[in-house]
């Protein structure tokens, strides 16, 4: 069983000198207001309604924390960010939500990967590439669920994953010529629904989470 599945609802915050003062691992999910965020949340976790799918885009209005717990102890959280791009938001919570995103990408020391949910029918769209862009230069890792993936057929599939991994790589400032594979930026194609790319991800998450973790743990002993 995924140590995912024991994940609980911890706390909300709207402002990070709210966010949690704990030293523990994060891993945050960020991604258009309609790109099926709070699916690929509720389906790795293996719960229905943990993360608030909304029929209304732009619900998620404040970064939300779910811990993973082993028992009573708290192990390390998800982070689920405001989605973005919902054109029904007025201009000042945008901007809001702007600052508090692009702080929290930039300076959260506990946050060690990005999870980022992108419609694999659009691809990686102006303020996904946003998204990318502030939070490249901390040199941690983003990954890419091509969400929505059963709804575009085997070749589609093919050319959509082709397509933003040769994007990724014009970000990497590891590849100064835009070519090569990027090992900070990854892609997979993912569904809720179809659950499909379940296990590429959870393995991913887990890794970052918990395998340096135990790297440490291993050189200290």
């Amino acid at each position: 069983m995924s140590k995912l599945f024991q994940a609980k609802f911890a706390t909300t915050v709207n402002d990070t000198h709210c966010l949690p003062s704990t030293p523990l691992r994060e891993v945050a999910f960020a991604g258009r207001s309609n790109a099926g965020k709070s699916s690929a949340i509720n389906v790795l976790c293996n719960q229905k309604r943990l993360a608030f799918a909304s029929k209304t885009p732009g619900r998620t209005q404040h970064i939300n924390y779910f811990g993973l717990f082993a028992k009573d102890d708290l192990l390390a959280y998800l982070v689920d960010l405001p989605g973005y791009g919902y054109a029904a938001v007025n201009h000042e919570t945008k901007y809001h939500w702007n600052a508090l995103l692009s702080d929290y990408l930039q300076e959260r020391e506990q946050l060690v990967g990005m999870v980022l949910i992108v419609d694999a029918r659009r691809g990686i769209t102006d303020l996904d590439e946003q998204m990318i862009q502030w939070f490249v230069p901390t040199g941690k890792p983003i990954h890419v669920l091509l969400s929505k993936c059963d709804k575009l057929n085997k070749s589609e599939c093919k050319h959509a994953l082709e397509a933003v991994k040769n994007r990724l790589q014009q970000y990497d400032p590891a590849l100064p010529d835009g070519t090569g594979d990027s090992k900070q930026l990854t892609a997979q194609l993912f569904s809720s629904t179809k659950r499909i790319g379940l296990v590429e991800a959870d393995n991913l998450i887990i890794k970052w989470l918990f395998e340096s973790e135990t790297q440490e743990n291993e050189i200290t002993s």
